[in-house]
This record gives structure tokens, C-alpha cells and sequence, in this order.
């Protein structure tokens, strides 16, 4: 294709590419050879009317037309549909054509929309390409299409049909009808709304099982976000027994779950994660963990490849998709999953915000709440039950002076130090940098207390699922409810994908056997997952997501007659009739959105979510998440960590980085940029294209400032933000080690240390002085030491100064002094790597050593002895360089030295040897 050509030509040569792709052959009209396939695409054959852009033949036989326009007619295909039609309808050259043919295309190589004639009410859509030959010779051997097929569909009257155990339930029976009469009418997309517990998955397959026996449905998806859906779509499919037929659904008709790229063609139902079909689509491997995560929280390195034509796949192999959760999965990467298949989309969903109803165009052909289904008796309805702590309402405060304990996150390592200042903390800030064990404790004991007002009668601990904020709140509820109830491991477990056990096995333990009473999670379980048992939710985290709590809710709603639920809780008297939410964090209170919040991705780190965005994702849920994880960053950052940030940014504040990203998902930014890129006055419509490339603009933009080294640095102090445990008191246990294992593991260390020093000489100012360049030592300052310690925290977090310092310590039997800081520790520490130390010793000796000796060797080499307040000064200068490693005249207007009459008061002391000085200070004293 060149770039001399018209459009005309360009858009023929994109419809030549797609055709051949869907296995046509492509022939000129002056060389026809109808024996060169089975689908033949000729263009320009002559008709009675003139020439058509293409005519396509299967088996010798004139099936279709495509009509043909530019690429910038795109807006106005449809306005060419009778130009199709006149052609599909004309008498063709050499083919004796008596009816007009069935099946039209238009096209610009871009666009491409078809219609089949045969259809009751003939209507054209878009297409991801052309339909296969072998699919239009399938299609034209069985006679009436599938939309005309559906007319055919009986009544769905459950109660003509013989008595069974199993009956349709009134809402399934109204979603089934209502979804029928859509497919009727050749609505493309159709949404069930059905409460959590009415019975979705139940009336999905027995819609599938209609399609399948009335309409001839071919092969039809159940998609699902996540692999534990797809075991249980898979599980009901097994079980389920049509209506009107005794023999198993998996009996009459094959049912495959996708676990790999394999689709056996004899199968008519596929069950299969979004995931692995985007995989499969694309051809890539599959990472088992991606099908484990709610898609909304998986991130692409990158931005993500569109996916392109797979034969093995066509866009027709599927006649319907229905989609699980739907309200979480036809978004962004995933929606191109679903555009590629020319099927009906049917979603599935308890909680649809606008934007599900947005894509499935408001044809709700069930909308059945919960407040419908508590009515119903298909499911139980929900008491609160509040208990409320003055920490939890007010937060509380730490007095200055008293011993507090500090806890990394993520290691759970714990140190001890005295509390500098009052510290009071909010209610919001508990149980992520905040821990009050006695708050816990008292929910904890309140809720074990309260027990028997809440459930009368009951001789053991409901099933109860507690909702955490944090892995590391769940393992500090774990530990105390353990505790409190004097119970052990197996009484209360955590529920999340990153325990250690198989999290289905406890899944199937909470929900079939005794133990556990109590599970605790963070977010695993709030939707997808049935645990009909349960009876009380414990909300110790609050929600501000209208429906992601009521997704949380929806766990506790499902019936459960009384020889069920007495099977893991032996002294219920009754079927379930209700579930408790227990308040203990003011969640049935606070404010709830329904609009989409920052997405906070439990499972996607900080660090990937900077990376893909620097690499090039500009989805709107990327960009919100990583601007809301920076902003909560933002907070916690003491003033040399907002340094640092400059440092890496070039001036540029973490809270800057922050509101630049929000402003690039700014609906109103956006629309400004594309009026501008389309060059169009406020009030026009500059069309989406121009607000996806305004939208791509603007997050480039906003995240210009990020690279690796920044993004490095902002993981490395989020890694290092630590928990403040607010209790007094407490016994510690010092740690226990044979004095060999101890020594081993300090020679690593500093073997460690010592070989990170020297790889990284030649590229740190700072090394390259003191492993080469001695002379040069003069030159050494505030800023380059600290340029290694920014580095050496970044690279390697463990080999933190004053670490190393107690690792050299005790090889070298070391009993002087402690460092004063952290950066006087590593002056010393790569000194004693240098060899300039045979020993470990504190740079702030090191500078006193040498200090000493060159006023001796002043006043032993027959120069003017310095008299008692020139002494003086050249001890604040002596000072000064052990705290800061060099000093500059513009020090001398600072303290301590300004006190003493400054840089004036030097001079009048050392008169125009002073600068001289200096320098000698500065080469002397760190030599």
C-alpha cells in the first residue's frame, strides 16, 4: 500500500486484508476461478445495475454483496444500505441468481456493518470482520437464521409442565419470558438485574438450555472474571436437570471450562474467564493468578494490545455471550473481548451501576431487588447491630516520653522507642498506620459478650465473617479473636488469595464443616461466593461504595432450610430467617456513592501501578488508582522523604504528580483538549476519537515526570512506613541465637555491603572519591553522602547503615561509641570498606583523630602556634564536618557560628589565610 493512494483504493486494500483473513479468496472480476476455495470474494463483478465492489460466492453459488466506501465515510454507512440491497438483488454475469442474495456487508476497511436478509425484521450491526465461508455455508443449510429461529421459542409456563422437585422461581420465570421477547425483537444486549441468592446462575442456564433445544443455538459462553465463578458456573451445570426433560444438562449437550488455549468443536457451551479468552484471543500465555483476581484489579505493564482476527476463533463462533458480574468485567481492555463476537450479550449482575446500563442500553429484562427478594422469602433480610468505642468514634492520642512499639507492615519486625511528642490520631488513620490492640480487643469482646443477645439460644458462635481493612488488620483480628473466644486456629481462619493455604479449602470449611466459626477477610468474598450458612457480617472497615457494600451485604442473604444450617450449627432452631450486620465501624452510617470510587487494588502493587502508567496505560481506573494511592502516599511523608520526591522530580512535589493525574481523567480537561486538538469552539462535539487521544494526551502529560529511579524511590518509602502500636506495658521477648549463626550472618552482611560499594563506585560521586580519588576528598558534602544513602535505600533496603554498623561491630569486637546519624554511620562504614580504617570507628572520632594531629603538626613545624580563640573556632569547624562533611564560608553565617560574630569574626581572626584554611580543613579532617 502506498502513500500516493486514494482513499477509495486505501479502503479497498484494508476490505482485500479482511476477507483474506476470514478465508476468502480474493479474485479481480477478468479472473474468476470458481474452484480456488470455498469462499470466493471477486471484485467489480458486473451486474444488470453495474458493477458490485465485491460479490461473494460459496461453493460456486453468489451468497452476498459488500458495498465499498472510503474510511471517512464511516458516519455515514448506513446511508448506503439501499445501494447493498440494490445490488444483492440484481441479476449477476454467469450466475443465475433468482432470488436476491441474503447476506450485505458495507465496509470502509474500518467499519464494517452487516445485515442478514433472512432475519424477521432485517437489521444491520457491526461486525469485527467478515463472516467465515464455512460459517455462511453452515448458515444457508439451516434454512431460517438464528433470529428467526428465536421467534419459534415456546412459552416458558413452568406450571403446564409435570410436578418436579425443582420450580422455577416467580422472578426467574419473569427474567426468562422478559429476555425471550427481547431476543425477538433483535435487541443485541440485555441485562439480568437479580438480587444475590434469587438464583442468576440457575436462570442462565436455563435460558442456555431453551436457546440450546428451541433455537438451535450453536455454541454459547458463560463468561466469567474470575476462575472460582467459572468452578461454580461449571458445578450448577453438572447438577442442573431441565424442567421438561430427567436426563442431566451435561448429558444432553457438552459443556467444556477453558483451562487452556484448547476448545474442543463438538462443544456448545463454554465456560471460561474474560481472562483466558483475551489470552487465547491473542495467543499469549495465560499466568494462572490472573485468573484468580477480580479483572478490575489486574494492570498491564503496558497499554494493551487490541486484540486482532484469530481464525482458530472468529468473531461468529459464539451465538450468545451472558456475563457474570457484569458490573465489574465489559469494561476498558476486557469490553474488546466482547465487541469482537458478533453474539447477543446477555449480563448478569445483583448491583448495576449507570455504566452497566449505559453498555447494555437500558434493556433491563429483570429488575429484581432485594427488597423484592426479602419479600419473596428467596431471601432473608438483615438486622444491625451496633457497637460503637469512644477510640473508634474519636480516635485517640500518645503522650510524648512513654515506650512505643513500632511494627513494619509487611515483616511484622517490632522495635521499641520513646514516643518524641503528643501524637493524637484520627478515627480514619486505626489499623493502617494506627494499631490499638485494646480497641480490637474491645469489639471483639464486646461482639463475644453480646452474642447471646444477638442470637438467643445459640450454643456456638454463628458463622461469622469478619470484613478487615488490611492483611495485616486481618492477621491482628485473627490473633485477638483466637483469644478473646479461647479458641484455636482452626475456630477462626483468614479468607484471602495470599493465605497460605489453598483459600478454596477454607472456603469449603467455612461454608461446609464446623470449624471455622469465624473468617476474616478483607475483600475476597464480596462477590461470587456462596456461603449460604453464614449469618452475621462484622464490619471492623468502612465502605463507601454503594455497591460494593452491597456486594458484601449480599454474602449474608442466601436461604438455608433448618436440616442445612443445622449441619454446621448444631443448635439453630429454625431455617435461616435473617442475618446480622454488626456495625463496629460506622459503615451502615456514612456517606455511600454510587458513582465509581478510586479503585484501591489490594492486590496490584503501588509500584505496577507507576509502572504501567509510565509505561504507557492510559486507562481511566490505572490512572485514578495510582493518583489515589500517591495521594494517601502523600500524607504520610515526613519532610526528608518530600525531599527526596523533589530530588527525583526536579523540584516537582509528590501532591503536584498527584493533582496532575486527577485532572487528566477530568472530564472537563478532557473535552477542553479535544475541542482544541479538533480545533472546534466550546459547544461542539469533537467525537470520542478525539477525547480518547485528548484523554491520552493529557495522562502522558501528568505522568512525563515518572521514571524508574522516582518510582523506585516512592516503593522504597512506602515499603518502609511503619504501624505505631499504642499500648503500655508489655512484655518482649529478646531475641535467641548461638553466637555462630550470629557471626556467620554478620560476615554476609558486610561481605554484602562491601561488594554493593564497590559495583557502584564508578557511578556515585561520592564512592568514586573515596575508592580513587583521594585527592579529591576535600569535595565531599552533605549532598553527595546523602545521594548514596538515598541510593543504598532504594537498591538495598536491608543494608541500612546502622545495621551494617552492628554487623561490623561485632566482627570487630567493637565497644567505642555509637554513630550519631545514619549518614556519619555510612561515612564511616564505606571508610572501613575503602581500607582508609583498619577498624570500625565513628566518622566523628575519625575527624577528632585528625583534627588532633594537624594542630600538633602545626605546632610542632615552627609555624604560630593558633592562640586560645582562634582555637576555638577551628573547634566549632572540627564540629561542623563531623555532622555535615564539609564547610563552605557561606556556614560560617549559620549557627553555631553566627553566634560568635560569623564570617567576619573568622576573617578578623585568620585574616586572608581564612579561605586557605578551609580548604586544608576540608581535605585534612575526612582524610
Amino acid at each position: 500500500m502506498t502513500e500516493n493512494q486514494n482513499p477509495e483504493q486505501k479502503a479497498r486494500d484494508n476490505i482485500d486484508t479482511l476477507l483474506k483473513q476470514a478465508g476468502w479468496v480474493v479474485q479481480s472480476a477478468k479472473r474468476i476461478d470458481f474452484g480456488a476455495g470455498v469462499g470466493i470474494a471477486v471484485r467489480e463483478y458486473q451486474t444488470d445495475v453495474g458493477p458490485a465492489d465485491y460479490v461473494l460466492l460459496v461453493d460456486k453459488k453468489a451468497v452476498g454483496v459488500i458495498e465499498a466506501k472510503k474510511e471517512d465515510l464511516g458516519h455515514k454507512i448506513t446511508e448506503v444500505e439501499d445501494q447493498t440491497e440494490g445490488y444483492a438483488a440484481a441479476k449477476l454475469k454467469w450466475v443465475n441468481n433468482k432470488k436476491p442474495l441474503p447476506f450485505l456487508y458495507e465496509s470502509t476497511g474500518i467499519i464494517t456493518r452487516f445485515t442478514d436478509s433472512r432475519d424477521p425484521k432485517p437489521r444491520s450491526r457491526e461486525v469485527f470482520n467478515f463472516h467465515r465461508p464455512e460459517t455462511i455455508k453452515e448458515w444457508l443449510s439451516q434454512g431460517a437464521s438464528l433470529r428467526q429461529r428465536l421467534q419459534t421459542i415456546p412459552a416458558l409456563n413452568p406450571s403446564h409442565l409435570p410436578a418436579k422437585e425443582l420450580h422455577l422461581r416467580d422472578c426467574q420465570e419473569i427474567a426468562i419470558t422478559n429476555l425471550e421477547k427481547s431476543f425477538k425483537a433483535g435487541r443485541p444486549r440485555a441485562l439480568i438485574q437479580m438480587a444475590t441468592g434469587a438464583g442468576k446462575t440457575y436462570t442462565a442456564i436455563t435460558s442456555i438450555y431453551r436457546l440450546l433445544k428451541y433455537a438451535e443455538g450453536k455454541r454459547i459462553l458463560f463468561l466469567v472474571d474470575t476462575k472460582n465463578l467459572g468452578e461454580q458456573a461449571e458445578q450448577e451445570m453438572m447438577s442442573y436437570v431441565p424442567l421438561d426433560d430427567n436426563r442431566k444438562f451435561t448429558e444432553l449437550y457438552n459443556v467444556q471450562r477453558l483451562k487452556s488455549s484448547y476448545i474442543a468443536k463438538d462443544c456448545q457451551v463454554c465456560i471460561s474467564t474474560i481472562q483466558r479468552l483475551y489470552s487465547i484471543l491473542k495467543g499469549t500465555e495465560l499466568d494462572a493468578a490472573a485468573e484468580e483476581t477480580n479483572p478490575a484489579e489486574l494492570v498491564q505493564p503496558k497499554a494493551p494490545m487490541p486484540v486482532v482476527y484469530n481464525a482458530n476463533i472468529p468473531p461468529e463462533f459464539f451465538d450468545f455471550i451472558y456475563i457474570d458480574e457484569c458490573h465489574r468485567s465489559i469494561y476498558n481492555l476486557w469490553q474488546q473481548v466482547i465487541d469482537y463476537f458478533d453474539a447477543s450479550l446477555i449480563g448478569l449482575t445483583a448491583t448495576p451501576d449507570n455504566r452497566t446500563y449505559g453498555f447494555f442500553k437500558k434493556n433491563v429484562v429483570s429488575d429484581y431487588s432485594h427488597e423484592k427478594a426479602v419479600a419473596d422469602g428467596v431471601n432473608v433480610g438483615n438486622e444491625i447491630y451496633v457497637i460503637e468505642t469512644q477510640i473508634t468514634k474519636a480516635g485517640g492520642e500518645i503522650k510524648a516520653q512513654q515506650q512505643v512499639e513500632r511494627r513494619e507492615k509487611l515483616t511484622r519486625k517490632k522495635r521499641w522507642e520513646q514516643q518524641d511528642e503528643d501524637e493524637a490520631y484520627s478515627a480514619t488513620q486505626l489499623d493502617r498506620n494506627i494499631v490499638n490492640p485494646d480497641q480490637i480487643r474491645t469489639v471483639i469482646r464486646t461482639f463475644r459478650d453480646k452474642l447471646p443477645d444477638i442470637f438467643p439460644g445459640r450454643e456456638e458462635v454463628p458463622k461469622t465473617l469478619i470484613f478487615a481493612k488490611t492483611d495485616s488488620h486481618t492477621d491482628d483480628i485473627i490473633q485477638t479473636v483466637r483469644e478473646e473466644f479461647g479458641e484455636g486456629n482452626a475456630f477462626c481462619k483468614k479468607l484471602t488469595y495470599k493465605i497460605d493455604e489453598d483459600p478454596k479449602s477454607v472456603l469449603a470449611q467455612f461454608r461446609n464443616d464446623y470449624y471455622p466459626r469465624i473468617a476474616v477477610t478483607v475483600d475476597m468474598i464480596a462477590t461470587g461466593t456462596d456461603v449460604k450458612p453464614l449469618e452475621c457480617l462484622l464490619f471492623m472497615r468502612d465502605v463507601k461504595s454503594r455497591n460494593y457494600f452491597e456486594q458484601m451485604k449480599g454474602r449474608g442473604t442466601r436461604t438455608l432450610d433448618m436440616d442445612d444450617l443445622r449441619k454446621v450449627t448444631p443448635s439453630a432452631r429454625s431455617a435461616k430467617t435473617h442475618y446480622v450486620v454488626v456495625d463496629a465501624i460506622g459503615v451502615t452510617k456514612s456517606l455511600k456513592t454510587a458513582s465509581q470510587p478510586l479503585i484501591t487494588k489490594p492486590s496490584v502493587p503501588l509500584k505496577d501501578l507507576a509502572m504501567a502508567v509510565m509505561m504507557g496505560t492510559t486507562d481511566e481506573d490505572t490512572v485514578s488508582s495510582l493518583a489515589g494511592r500517591l495521594a494517601r502516599l502523600n500524607k504520610q511523608l515526613d519532610a526528608d522523604e518530600q525531599r527526596q520526591i523533589r530530588d527525583a522530580t526536579g523540584g516537582v512535589e509528590l501532591s503536584q504528580i498527584v493533582g496532575r493525574l486527577f485532572g487528566a481523567i477530568d472530564a472537563d480537561n478532557i473535552e477542553a483538549k479535544a475541542l482544541e486538538l479538533a480545533g472546534l469552539p466550546t459547544g461542539c462535539d469533537p467525537g470520542d476519537t478525539k477525547r480518547t487521544q485528548a484523554q491520552e494526551q493529557l495522562i502522558n502529560a501528568a505522568s512525563s515526570v515518572l521514571n524508574g529511579e522516582l518510582i523506585e524511590l516512592l516503593e522504597s518509602i512506602r515499603r518502609d512506613k511503619e504501624q505505631t502500636i499504642d499500648h503500655d506495658n508489655i512484655d518482649t521477648v529478646l531475641r535467641a541465637e548461638w553466637d555462630t549463626e550470629a557471626a556467620n550472618n554478620a560476615q554476609a552482611l558486610t561481605d554484602e555491603f562491601a561488594e554493593y560499594l564497590k559495583s557502584n563506585q564508578d557511578d556515585i560521586s561520592a564512592l568514586t572519591i573515596f575508592f580513587s580519588q583521594p585527592y579529591r576528598r576535600r569535595e565531599l558534602s552533605f549532598d553527595l553522602i546523602r545521594q548514596v544513602l538515598d541510593k543504598l535505600k532504594i537498591d538495598k533496603p536491608k543494608l541500612a547503615p546502622l545495621r551494617v554498623w552492628q554487623a561490623y561491630s561485632q566482627l570487630d569486637d567493637y565497644k567505642g561509641e555509637q554513630p550519631i546519624s545514619e549518614l556519619t554511620a555510612l561515612v564511616a562504614l564505606i571508610r572501613r570498606v575503602c581500607g582508609m580504617d583498619e577498624k570500625l570507628s565513628t566518622f566523628d572520632n575519625t575527624v577528632r583523630r585528625n583534627f588532633q594531629n594537624w594542630v600538633m603538626k602545626h605546632h610542632s613545624g615552627g609555624s604560630e602556634k593558633f592562640n586560645e580563640e582562634q582555637m576555638n573556632w577551628l573547634r566549632m569547624i572540627r564540629d561542623h564536618v563531623a555532622n555535615s562533611f564539609h564547610i563552605e564560608r557561606d556556614d560560617l553565617e549559620m549557627s553555631p557560628f553566627d553566634g560568635q560574630g560569623g564570617l567576619g569574626k573568622m576573617y578578623q581572626l585568620f585574616g586572608t589565610r581564612m579561605d586557605a584554611l578551609l580548604d586544608e580543613l576540608n581535605e585534612v579532617l575526612a582524610a
